[in-house]
């Protein structure tokens, strides 16, 4: 299957879901929850987890719940990283954040609805309930104290100072690489696959979400608002800590190269389907936007 192909299959099952009746009393939550989680995007991390189970030897159909929650989970941090109080930003995908369009509260318990419903889906779906358990608890894993929120504090608590190249890969790690860990290695858990598998999973995880955050940053600077669909050039503005600033563009991308790198080799420790997964890598290395 290709990427696209993936997209198309996910955009699909995502649309199914909190199609709540016009009138109905939780009406206006329900439709800001689809506003953010029907507005485009790579939909990277719930294709790691189809990807991840088929060369694991799992039944994707069976495992695309659980990248429904994945993706649920992914758009409920956005909705809280762009409020007032976090990024407060205006644009994301090329349109108003959710709290542009229904006001702070709003968007507040929209994203809280999704992070609860992605727990939800995981467990209605049609897994034993050891591979749900599982898999349900790589995911708090990832958004929890070690991972996305922890990441978001540390980022905050952060402010106003220089950081070395440790700190600032401390925050990323949680921040944007937790999960893309998690959806790794809960694709190899929808398949019930071997440890060797999950630990190669989350190697090359963590090695592409480091190298998407760099990547992130050399584009903050280099790209523009039409190809991104957000704003850019608001970390220097802010004075923010990135790896642009630490390391410069020649550092940055040898950084990436490197990464990318370990995280292909990484796959042929434990599968032996790898080149989608490789090129996959390669793309999220040189990406425009």
């Amino acid at each position: 299957m290709t990427a696209e192909e993936y997209r198309l299959k996910i955009d699909e099952a995502l649309a199914g879901y909190f199609n709540v009746r016009a009138g109905a009393l939780n009406a206006g939550l329900a439709e800001a929850m689809r506003y953010s989680l029907l507005a485009g995007g790579k939909r990277i991390r719930p294709l790691l987890v189809l990807e991840f189970c088929r060369i694991a030897g799992g039944n994707v159909e069976k495992a695309l719940p659980v990248a429904c929650a994945v993706e649920m989970l992914h758009t409920y941090s956005l909705i809280h990283d762009d409020l007032p109080c976090m990024d407060n930003d205006e644009l994301r995908r090329g349109k108003p954040t959710n709290h542009m369009v229904y006001g702070e509260c709003t968007a507040t318990l929209a994203g809280d609805a999704l992070q609860a419903e992605a727990f939800g889906t995981i467990l209605r779906c049609d897994l034993p309930p050891t591979v749900k358990a599982s898999c349900a608890e790589i995911l708090a894993g990832a958004v929890g104290l070690d991972g996305m929120c922890g990441g978001q504090f540390l980022d905050m608590s952060w402010e106003g100072r220089t950081l070395t190249e440790q700190e600032l890969t401390e925050i990323n790690i949680r921040k944007t690489g937790a999960l893309l860990v998690a959806a790794c290695q809960m694709g190899v858990a929808a398949a019930g696959g071997s440890e060797l598998m999950l630990a190669a999973a989350g190697h090359y995880g963590s090695s592409i979400g480091l190298a998407f955050q760099i990547r992130d940053d050399m584009l903050d600077v280099l790209s523009t608002a039409e190809e991104l669909g957000k704003p850019i050039g608001s970390d220097l503005e802010e004075n923010k800590n990135t790896y642009m600033v630490l390391m410069g563009r020649e550092g940055c991308e040898k950084t990436i190269a490197k990464l990318t790198d370990f995280a292909k080799n990484v796959l042929d420790e434990a599968f032996e389907d790898t080149a989608f997964l490789k090129e996959l890598a390669d793309a999220l290395s040189t990406r425009e936007k």
